[in-house]
Order: C-alpha cells, then sequence, then structure tokens
C-alpha cells in the first residue's frame, strides 16, 4: 500500500479539487484467474464518503506494472459503496487505484503522480553508542524525518551531522559497506559480498544496528575508518526514463560518514568478564514442582553445545545483536561464547517458572533432540526427590501427630 497525501496529490496535478486513494499493489505468480472472484475493499479518496460521494466523478484505476500505464476500469466492474469505502470483485490480482477527480482522463496524470510518489528525498545516518562505540546504528531517513528521529537518538548516540541529501525509490536497494579498517561479521544473512543489504520503504525505520570490529590492534591507536552507501537495484516497477532523471550523479555511490573505534584501555584488573576461569554466580532456574538447573546442568548442557551455539541462542530469544556480540567478546574462544550465551539467557529468566521448559523447546528448534532429552531428565529426577521429600515431611508430620496423641492418652 502507497499512501497518497492530498497535498501532494494537489501539487503535482495543480488542481485543488482532485483526490486519489492509497495505492494497492496485490502480487501473484501465476497469470490463471481465480476460480472465485476476490473482494477488494479500497479506502475512498481523503474528504469523499459515500454520503457525498459524486459517482460522475469517481475513477477505478488498474495498473499495469511492466508496461506502466493506468486503464480506468470503473465501467467493467461492479462498484458497491459504503460510508469509506469502494468495494469490488477481481479475478486477478495487480495494481487498484481510486481516484475522484472531474478530469475526464487520468492515465496519463496517475503515471506521473506515481513517477513522483515512488521517489523520496532521503539522509543517511551513522550513529554510534556513547557507551559501546563497537555498537553502530546506521538509518536511511526521509528528509522531513531527519530532526526527530536525530532528537530521539542523541541521548544514546553520538555522531557525524547526515549525510547530504539523495533521492531513492520506494523499494529501492542499497547497501552499507565498512571501509578503512573496520569490518563486521560476514555471516549475517542480510551481508552480501560484505556489505549490508537495506530495501528502502518511507513507512519504515530502515535501520540496523551492528556491532563493527577492526583488525588493526587498537591498544596502540585509534581506528578513523568510515561507513559508505552504495546504490543497488531499483524496483522493476519503476520506468527507466524515471530512474535516469533521479537528481545527482548517476552512480552507485551515494554518501559516506566516518566512523571512529576508540583506543582500547588496558584492563589490568579492572572490571574482569564473568568468564575469567569460568566462574558462575550460583543459579536455579525452574521451581521445585516442575524441576530445576542449577549452575552444574548449565555448564554440563554447554560442553554439548558445539557450534549450535548461535542457533539455540536465537531459538532461546536472544537478539540477533546479543549474540554478535557474545561472539565478537569471546572470538577465537568457542567454550566462552557458548558459556557466555546460556549464563546471559539464565541470568535474564530467572524469575520465569517456564524458563526450563523453553529452554527444552529452544533445543528440540535446534534439532539438538539429544540435549533436549538430557534436560528433561534433569528435571524429572528434580521432580522425583521433590515428591519424595513431599512424602517424607507427610510421613513425619504423621508420625509426630501419632507421637501427641500416645503422649496424652
Amino acid at each position: 500500500v502507497l499512501l497518497v497525501s492530498a497535498e501532494e496529490i494537489e501539487e503535482i496535478t495543480a488542481d485543488a479539487g482532485c483526490r486519489a486513494s492509497p495505492l494497492l499493489c496485490l502480487s501473484q505468480d501465476s497469470l490463471v484467474d481465480f476460480l472465485r472472484p476476490v473482494r477488494i475493499q479500497l479506502p475512498l479518496p481523503p474528504g469523499v464518503t459515500g454520503l457525498n460521494l459524486d459517482r460522475s466523478r469517481l475513477h477505478l484505476l488498474h495498473g499495469d506494472p511492466e508496461g506502466q500505464t493506468w486503464d480506468d476500469i470503473t465501467s467493467q466492474v461492479m462498484l458497491e459503496f459504503t460510508h469509506l469505502y469502494a468495494v469490488f470483485e477481481v479475478t486477478h490480482f495487480s495494481w487498484y487505484w481510486l481516484w475522484y477527480t472531474t478530469k475526464t482522463y487520468i492515465g496519463g496524470i496517475a503515471k506521473k503522480v506515481y513517477e513522483r510518489l515512488r521517489m523520496y528525498q532521503v539522509n543517511f545516518i551513522a550513529l554510534q553508542r556513547k557507551k559501546d562505540p563497537e555498537q553502530v546504528l546506521l538509518q536511511c531517513v526521509p528528509k522531513h524525518k531527519v530532526d526527530p528521529v536525530l532528537k530521539k537518538l542523541q541521548d544514546r548516540y553520538r555522531g557525524p551531522e547526515p549525510s547530504d541529501m539523495v533521492e531513492m525509490f520506494e523499494g529501492e536497494q542499497f547497501f552499507a559497506a565498512f571501509e578503512r579498517g573496520i569490518s563486521i561479521d560476514m555471516d549475517r544473512p542480510d551481508c552480501v559480498d560484505g556489505r549490508l543489504s537495506f530495501i528502502f520503504y518511507s513507512h519504515l525505520k530502515n535501520m540496523k544496528e551492528i556491532y563493527v570490529t577492526s583488525p588493526v590492534d587498537r591498544k596502540g591507536q585509534a581506528v578513523k575508518g568510515q561507513v559508505s552507501f552504495y546504490r543497488g537495484a531499483v524496483p522493476e516497477s519503476i520506468p527507466e526514463d524515471a530512474s535516469r532523471r533521479r537528481k545527482g550523479p548517476d552512480s552507485l555511490w551515494l554518501a559516506t560518514l566516518p566512523i571512529k573505534l576508540p583506543r582500547l584501555k588496558p584492563r589490568g584488573g579492572e572490571n574482569p568478564s564473568p568468564l575469567n576461569g569460568f566462574s558462575f554466580p550460583p543459579l536455579n532456574l525452574g521451581n521445585a514442582e516442575t524441576g530445576y538447573l542449577t549452575q552444574a546442568n548449565l555448564l554440563s548442557i554447554a560442553r554439548r553445545v558445539g557450534a549450535d551455539w548461535q542457533t539455540i541462542g536465537l531459538n532461546l530469544g536472544l537478539t540477533y545483536q546479543q549474540i554478535e556480540r557474545i561472539g565478537y567478546n569471546n572470538r577465537e574462544d568457542l567454550d566462552k561464547q557458548i558459556l557466555d550465551m546460556l549464563f546471559s539467557w539464565a541470568q535474564q529468566n530467572l524469575e520465569d517458572p517456564d524458563c526450563v521448559s523453553k529452554l527444552i523447546t529452544a533445543m528440540k528448534e535446534s534439532g539438538r533432540q539429544d540435549i533436549a532429552e538430557e534436560v528433561e531428565t534433569v528435571v524429572e529426577l528434580g521432580r522425583q526427590k521433590y515428591r519424595e521429600s513431599i512424602r517424607r515431611v507427610g510421613l513425619e508430620q504423621e508420625s509426630s501427630t501419632e507421637d501427641s496423641a500416645i503422649a496424652m492418652m
């Protein structure tokens, strides 16, 4: 759905009475018509209701994304109207657009408006978290939203001014590449040839946070690198002549913003990692009735996890950023990565009575039935001990009651 404001329509068409509904784009893979018609409901253009509707001014347009044409199909469908909607039936999906105007031919106007509406003036933002400069926020923001976005981020992030304005189409692909001594995890699913892939949509945040690293030894010096943005594929639905008329240099490069990683301070004895020496705080996950998992149980589970630790962590509910950070903090040490993941999750879920069952489910979803069965065995033993203790306490209370009765006699 591509929203269309009355102000934009008026500016482009120079017609104060011209209005348009949101543009509805429905797609299908097959060219075969549906066996039964599908009902489509489109909002009436702004200011138009079922009460004040002049049907002679209402036009239903059908769009052809390949031919870039807009045909008036008002007379070809049975239009029904409610107070807020126009309802009609179709036998295949395409693009549908309601227009309310006195003009008799609007296909050419619709094409012109569509080309303009799909193009946005945007700025790129690259900010680093104040408490952790290795965490970088990248965002592509429509020009009119830049100031509010920066105001919202200024308490937690710092960085250079936004890039110069560039023009992008709705649905256009672009890439972010870290350069000059700064690198990222190439195994990310959104990483293509070492660059982060984005698709620009005006109504979405178009934002990603990523942890960056550097092959440079930062103990002696800071790293002054950069992130550059490059164009990707233009949506097929954009006509070639419209993309050629895009303002600015017709090249792949869009903008570059500086990224600085500070020099690492020697740790000495300050704030040692909780993983040093494999020392972990004691904990009990679960509850007495369902069974506990202790620190020793988690350590035993960790020995069997292996290279699946990232998949397991994601299925446990840790964010991609948390997983990435754990991997970076404990790079070149698989054991610490696994332990950090498990105990980070455990500390976050100490108060959750269902956390043990969630751990079992996560292991099964990760293809580790063996570990799931081990956890089930451990908690079953815990449940048995709990039941035995309840029974033992009950017998002791019963025996105590009998002794008291005998003494009274």
